[in-house]
């Protein structure tokens, strides 16, 4: 990959303030939504909690999908917290040099290798311009291929009141997206966070499917290994032989 050149700044309004927009009418599959929910209303109920005290209910639910995805050996639906090159036509992930499902483990180190130095001494690259962006959730189409623009089924921003999606991260979510209907947010209270926690199945989960095979490992890493183990068995269009 040779050096991407600089982008200019965008994205935000006169004066160097943000702008917070919405997004409406954009619905997310009742599977992937589901599957997210987990998440959500276990790390709105029950968050990590930092050395000063804070709840870090974003940094729980990263954790959470991102044990998913190790679990099911980077052959997840749900990509948490991927970076994105920004200088690319189209935004091209950032992921593994070995395992093109699965994100790159040091950012510092990429740029270095692809911007030319450390990036507080790169030329080319400067942070907080939006040379790279994150979205929360990348929903693939298909597990077992990396996660591009042609294989995205939908960004989704997983919000816990008060943050909110700005403005420029809106146009950069929908330019790695390629389209604004495939950009979502989710927020707890869109989910049935009053109901039970998700109890297991009561039939094998290989007689069940991918969706019902992924929820299962979701409710399993979701109760820090309380429920039974689902079984390490291939999943059709979804998870690799072990």
């Amino acid at each position: 990959m040779s050096a991407p050149p600089p982008l200019a700044t965008g994205g935000m309004s006169p004066g160097g303030t943000t702008t917070v927009v919405r997004i409406n009418g954009v619905k997310i599959d009742p599977v992937d939504k589901k599957i997210l929910c987990s998440a959500m209303c276990k790390c709105d109920k029950q968050p990590n909690i930092g050395k000063d005290g804070k709840q870090l209910k974003q940094g729980c639910v990263s954790a959470h999908l991102k044990g998913l995805d190790n679990a099911l050996d980077f052959r997840s639906n749900f990509k948490q917290e991927l970076n994105y090159d920004m200088t690319q036509t189209p935004p091209s992930p950032i992921t593994d040099s070995g395992v093109d499902t699965k994100g790159h483990d040091f950012l510092p180190g990429w740029i270095g290798k692809y911007w030319g130095s450390k990036p507080e001494h790169s030329p080319t690259y400067k942070a907080g311009i939006g040379l790279i962006r994150r979205p929360d959730v990348v929903v693939v189409k298909d597990a077992s291929k990396p996660p591009t623009q042609d294989n995205i089924k939908q960004i989704v921003e997983m919000k816990f009141p008060p943050d909110t999606l700005k403005t420029e991260q809106r146009d950069a979510y929908i330019r790695i997206a390629g389209d604004e209907k495939k950009l979502a947010k989710l927020e707890p209270g869109d989910c049935d966070c009053q109901s039970e926690e998700p109890k297991g199945p009561n039939i094998p989960v290989e007689e069940l499917g991918a969706a019902a095979a992924v929820a299962a490992w979701v409710a399993y890493i979701l109760s820090r290994g309380k429920m039974p183990r689902p079984p390490l068995r291939p999943i059709p269009g979804l998870v690799p032989a072990f």
